[in-house]
C-alpha cells in the first residue's frame, strides 16, 4: 500500500522544487528522493549525508562496486524499486551491465573478483539472517578483503537494508528503464547528497 505523504507531505518551497527538478528533467522527482525530503531534521538529512558516505566516501571498493552491493543487497531484500535503480547505477559505473546481471543471477559463476565474491555473500547472508559472526569475517579477509573494505561493505549495506525496508513500506512507484537510467546517472554525478 501507498502511503499518500510522498504525494502531499511538503512545504511550499519543497513542493516548487520537486516542480523545477520536473520541468527541468522531464521526469516526476523519484520517491527516493521525496522521502529525504520528508521532515529532513527526523530522517533525511542523516541518512543523505550517510549514504553518501557509504557510497562516495574515500574506499577500495569502487563506485561500481558498492553500487553493486546496493543491488545485490536490495535483490536479496526484494525491494523492486531498488534493485532497479542501483542494478541501472552499477552498470554505467561499470559500464558493464551483464556483469552487473550475472552477479545478480549467479554470484558463484559472475565474473568478480574473490574479495568482491566473499564480501556479498558475507552482505547475502547478514542481509537474511541479520547475523553473522567470526567465521563468516575470517572467510572474507582470507579471500582478501580488507578490514577495511569490509567496514566500507557493512555501512553499504546497512544503508541499504534500511532504504529497501522503507521503499517497501512507501510503496515507492518503479520507474521505467529510461528514468532508472536518468536516475543512475544523477547518482554518479551528484552522489546521495
Amino acid at each position: 500500500m501507498r502511503l499518500d505523504i510522498l504525494n502531499h507531505g511538503y512545504r511550499p518551497g519543497t513542493k516548487a522544487l520537486f516542480a523545477v527538478v520536473r520541468l527541468f528533467s522531464g521526469r516526476p522527482m523519484p520517491d527516493a528522493a521525496k522521502l529525504v525530503f520528508y521532515r529532513p531534521d527526523f530522517y533525511g538529512a542523516r541518512a543523505k549525508e550517510f549514504t553518501h558516505r557509504a557510497m562516495r566516501g574515500p574506499s577500495e571498493w569502487s563506485v561500481g562496486d558498492r553500487e553493486l552491493m546496493a543491488a545485490y543487497v536490495s535483490t536479496v531484500n526484494d525491494s523492486a524499486f531498488c534493485v532497479g535503480a542501483h542494478t541501472a547505477t552499477a552498470a554505467r559505473a561499470y559500464r558493464d551491465e551483464s556483469r552487473v546481471t550475472a552477479v545478480l543471477t549467479d554470484l558463484e559463476t559472475a565474473p568478480v573478483s574473490e574479495p568482491l565474491r566473499a564480501t556479498l555473500r558475507m552482505l547475502g547472508k547478514l542481509t537474511r539472517e541479520g547475523d553473522i559472526g567470526a567465521e563468516d569475517m575470517r572467510r572474507v579477509l582470507a579471500a582478501g578483503a580488507s578490514p577495511r573494505q569490509v567496514k566500507d561493505a557493512l555501512a553499504v549495506c546497512a544503508a541499504f537494508n534500511t532504504t529497501d525496508r522503507l521503499a517497501d513500506v512507501f510503496g515507492f512507484q518503479m520507474l521505467t528503464r529510461e528514468g532508472f537510467a536518468a536516475g543512475a546517472k544523477y547518482l554518479l554525478k551528484r552522489g546521495y547528497r
